[in-house]
């Protein structure tokens, strides 16, 4: 009888540790203040924050051609992506773990994306960010 309530105090102990292991990997989207350069709020990842990113980078319609692409005020969104998505158009043909939705103040949203040899690619986008921002529960 101890043997048995012994045996499955380990099992649990082991199931415990399991689940806490799993959480911890999981990687959480990151909210950035760029002025403050803190993360001001992360966030675990769903399916809905994927199917988001997913669809702004098949909305990908022009490179960013700006001398210095990170601005001084606004906010910068890490959203990684599970699985990996490969993203294949005119500029870049990489499998992405990551994006990196960048959001000046007073001007429109571009994406950030590192290619398989982990130089960064800027990008426009004709996605609204705002379904995104809802489910991050975050306003500008």
């Amino acid at each position: 009888m101890v043997h048995k309530i012994l045996l499955s105090f380990i099992h649990m102990f082991l199931l415990m540790n399991l689940i806490v292991v799993n959480a911890q990997t999981r990687p959480n989207i990151e909210l950035l203040d760029i002025e403050k350069n803190e993360i001001t709020k992360t966030v675990p990842t769903n399916p809905k924050v994927q199917f988001e990113a997913e669809k702004i980078i098949k909305e990908i319609d022009k490179v960013v051609k700006k001398l210095k692409p990170i601005p001084d005020k606004g906010y910068m969104i890490k959203i990684p992506l599970e699985p990996s998505h490969r993203v294949e158009n005119k500029w870049i043909y990489a499998l992405i773990d990551e994006m990196i939705i960048i959001i000046p103040k007073n001007e429109k949203p571009y994406l950030l994306l590192f290619d398989d040899e982990n130089k960064s690619c800027f990008f426009t986008f004709d996605s609204k960010i705002d379904p995104l921002l809802k489910t991050l529960d975050f306003s500008l």
